[in-house]
């Protein structure tokens, strides 16, 4: 098996939270070394962020593996320099700040460039570093509302819904990360120099939005939330059973018609005018109110069975308890376990994706703050002298 893919990429982590550090934590489990900077004091937020073990977010714990932590105070200039010191000898520097940040502390991209003209920077934001709306604050909820996800997401009639997790942020972190790769491609391959990405939280949904625009632009349709079904694709819903819900996905013409049949209602199944999913999206209703009177009838194992029997595409509803004792997951190796550097063993989703070559692995825990703050700026050619004067000033720890 060959070496990680980006081993020898030096990566300078400014962001915090969630997006910039999850382009970062993608880049770190290929391989590239992660220099996380955090300030002193608290560090990043997200180490105080849902549920804590011992003082520590177990969320941490997954967002920061494989990183090194480096304490350094960005408000004062000899903070500053330290970062632009380690900025000159990185391949990339990944920042998610308020469009102007940089610039205020004297880190805009064309002073970075003129420092290491190879520094590829990734810039994450809510509304991207340009436009009306550049230095606004910009968080994953608000992106997700002004992509057009949030008015989408649940029923009619009733208030917008989350998904219960920051899509928008890590969304974007990997569109950033997606964006470095290419970066270096052009850098490395093609004989190019450093360039910057900029990736907004609100374009990277957007991004996803599928036929929404084009069906606006050609035939002024506005679509509307619908719940668990998907319009204009049929059929595909979460149907209730006797004890829940259950999602059958029969969209597919073949699909649909050993759908029907395994359910008992081939006069649906060979209808000539539901052999198309055209014609099917027309009568969504009258399959699913079909498929509904079946599933209740029936158990959410017995449904899944006839599912399977019949090839159709089917699944349970998982919570993370069911994700966690899942086989299917066991066996692809697709849940990490990792000791913190409490003692504690931490779960976590493991590499994506899968390579077979050149797997991604975790070869570290998250750092405890400041954890190589020495080693890193020792590397950097700061003597323990020039160390224990910064550090007496706190713009090290």
């Amino acid at each position: 098996m060959a070496g990680q893919i980006l081993a020898g990429i030096r990566v300078l982590e400014l962001g915090q939270l969630i997006a910039g550090p999850f382009a970062a934590k993608t880049l770190a489990d290929f391989g590239a070394q992660v220099i996380k900077i955090e300030p002193p004091g608290q560090g990043d937020p997200l180490r105080k962020w849902r549920l804590l073990h011992e003082g520590t977010s177990v969320w941490w714990e997954a967002q920061s593996r494989n990183k090194q932590s480096v304490c350094v105070d960005l408000r004062q200039k000899e903070g500053q320099d330290i970062v632009r010191m380690l900025a000159a000898e990185a391949d990339v520097l990944i920042e998610n700040f308020r469009p102007g940040t940089m610039e205020k502390w004297g880190m805009s991209w064309d002073e970075l460039h003129k420092l290491n003209p190879r520094l590829i920077m990734l810039r994450v934001s809510g509304y991207g570093q340009t436009g009306p709306k550049a230095r606004e604050p910009g968080f994953a909820a608000i992106g997700e509302a002004m992509a057009g996800l949030r008015y989408l997401n649940g029923e009619p009639g009733r208030a917008p819904v989350r998904g219960g997790l920051s899509l928008g942020d890590t969304i974007a972190g990997l569109h950033g990360a997606l964006g470095v790769m290419l970066a270096l491609y052009q850098r490395d391959a093609r004989g190019g120099e450093g360039q910057v990405i900029d990736a907004a939280l609100y374009e990277s949904l957007f991004n996803l939005t599928e036929s929404l625009l084009p069906e606006y632009t050609v035939f002024g349709t506005v679509r509307q939330p619908s719940g668990a079904s998907l319009p204009g694709i049929a059929p595909s819903n979460a149907y209730l059973c006797k004890d829940g819900y259950v999602l059958i996905a029969g969209n597919g013409d073949g699909i649909y018609m050993r759908l029907m049949s395994r359910i008992g209602r081939d006069d649906l199944g060979q209808d000539p005018a539901l052999a198309h999913n055209d014609g099917r999206a027309k009568r969504a209703q009258e399959i699913d109110d079909a498929i509904s009177a079946w599933t209740m009838q029936r158990e959410i194992d017995e449904v899944l069975a006839a599912m399977r029997e019949a090839d159709v595409p089917c699944g349970r509803i998982y919570n993370v308890a069911d994700i966690a004792r899942d086989p299917h997951y066991r066996a692809r190796n697709a849940i990490a376990q990792v000791q913190a550097a409490s003692g504690i063993r931490v779960e976590m989703p493991a590499v994506f994706p899968v390579l077979s070559d050149n797997p991604g692995e975790i070869h570290d825990r998250a750092p405890t703050l400041g954890e190589h703050t020495d080693a890193v700026l020792a590397e950097a050619g700061l003597t323990e002298e020039q160390r224990a004067i910064l550090r007496a000033r706190g713009v090290i720890a």
